[in-house]
């Protein structure tokens, strides 16, 4: 009990559970560590039980403790060991919250509504050969329109990270060396981890990958440059023509890199407002170009299109029927149908409107209270923070998730950061701003007044 009342030294809701938040980060809590009972505790401190449950109540909301009822407040076990070692940090807490700003998802109200679609598709599930291309030929003609260079050969595959999965697999061997961004998505970091893959991170600007960092790391010798041009997960970061051209340049200038493939990952490509960007218009025949649709047209579709030489990508198509064979045609069409049905396409049109709406008002929002960010494209945000666990826990006492940055970067020791899905905003954000204001600028572990209006 000692351990407790002498960390504590803001008695406040958020002061509380960030003092809890660092005896836990410590280690000097253990995971299934039983903690002291409201009452017990607010005795101690001289405080209101009603203060030590708030508290409570912040920490379970960002995954720390959780409560068994009458058998009392535990210390939260490790996530499900399933799940790759990145994103068990990043599993999202189950408690209560009323705004949540983690999930790295598109808002469930602007996704396009599959029903009209559905009524369109065939009743029945039907292929005539187990042999026939994999991707359906209207939805191959709409896709090669909407190529952003000239492409050899599309295909379709189950999401983006099965794309570069795959790819990662017909182009690499273990210890191969990949440049990939900094920060950037955590699943990216566990699968080259799990293909023995070595990792040569490259800091990002508001503009992507920075050329210095990356004509260094070229200098190594990568096998494949793994990029994400436009909505960089998670900065919001979204690379002009003139970056593109710049890193093309430098891949055809390094003799270490003469070989090198680029893989991108354009994953919110129909709700970015930046304009389409590839390295493919430089270097097409070293390209494989990620389209996926989860951001725009929902998650659970599980489709994208995979574009580039036919060199490398036959290899894939060719692996894959020894797999799944191909993605559900049943689920081409419906997507070939929303891609080309003139309300569907209004919808997410209107959907790109709002997320840029709420990345702006952010933004403003932010600079009101002095904190200078630039706007972001797609759904998410970047803020640095002091300390990534106390500003979750700050933000949690106001009745605010967002995600600990730490996942998403590739070291440890530097700037810490959250990562704010502002996609799923409400619409009054000054409050949230606010809030997220405080988390960045403590003051002495208070929570802020109008950030409590989120509690």
């Amino acid at each position: 009990m000692q351990n407790f009342i002498d960390e504590i030294e803001q008695r406040s809701p958020a002061g509380i559970a960030a003092a809890i938040g660092r005896l836990i980060a410590s280690g000097r809590l253990a995971p299934g560590d039983r903690l002291p009972t409201v009452r017990v505790l607010a005795g101690e401190l001289g405080v209101s039980p009603a203060t030590v449950s708030h508290a409570w109540r912040a920490l379970s909301a960002v995954g720390l403790v959780t409560s068994r009822g009458r058998g009392g407040t535990f210390v939260q076990d490790t996530a499900p060991k399933w799940l790759p070692a990145r994103s068990q940090s990043m599993i999202g807490a189950v408690g209560a919250v009323r705004l949540d700003l983690s999930r790295g998802t598109p808002d469930p109200q602007l996704l396009p509504k599959l029903g009209p679609a559905l009524s369109r598709v065939s009743q029945r599930a039907v292929t005539p050969s187990y042999q026939d291309l994999p991707i359906i030929p209207e939805l191959l003609d709409v896709l090669r329109v909407s190529w952003p260079y000239p492409v050899e050969t599309i295909t379709i595959v189950d999401g983006a990270l099965d794309a570069i999965s795959r790819s990662l697999d017909a182009v690499t061997h273990f210890g191969d060396r990949v440049i990939v961004e900094n920060p950037s998505f955590p699943p990216f970091f566990d699968l080259l981890d799990q293909l023995g893959l070595e990792r040569l991170p490259v800091a990002v600007d508001e503009h992507g990958i920075v050329p210095a960092g990356f004509a260094a790391a070229l200098q190594l010798g990568p096998v494949v440059v793994l990029l994400q041009p436009r909505a960089q997960n998670p900065t919001g970061a979204s690379m002009t023509a003139h970056r593109a051209e710049e890193l093309a340049r430098l891949l055809r200038m390094t003799a270490a890199s003469a070989d090198t493939i680029v893989i991108e990952d354009d994953h919110s490509a129909e709700i970015s407002i930046a304009p389409d960007v590839s390295l493919g218009v430089w270097l097409p025949e070293r390209t494989l170009h990620v389209r996926s649709f989860s951001k725009s047209h929902g998650p659970d579709l599980r489709i994208a299109a995979l574009g580039g030489p036919a060199a490398l990508i036959d290899p894939i198509v060719s692996r894959r029927m020894l797999g799944p064979g191909w993605t559900s045609r049943m689920l081409q069409t419906i997507l070939h149908d929303l891609l080309t049905n003139g309300e569907s396409m209004a919808q997410v049109s209107e959907a790109r409107r709002i997320y840029f709406a709420r990345q702006r008002a952010l933004a403003n929002a932010l600079a009101e209270f002095g904190l200078d960010v630039v706007q972001a494209d797609g759904i998410n945000t970047w803020l640095p923070v002091p300390s990534e666990r106390d500003a979750m826990v700050c933000l949690a006492a106001s009745g605010i998730r967002v995600a600990g940055g730490s996942p998403f970067l590739a070291n440890t020791g530097g700037p810490e950061f959250i990562r704010v899905t502002a996609g799923a905003l409400p619409d009054d954000i000054r409050p949230v701003a606010e809030a997220l204001f405080a988390a960045a600028h403590p003051r002495d572990g208070a929570v802020h007044p109008v950030a409590a209006r989120w509690s």
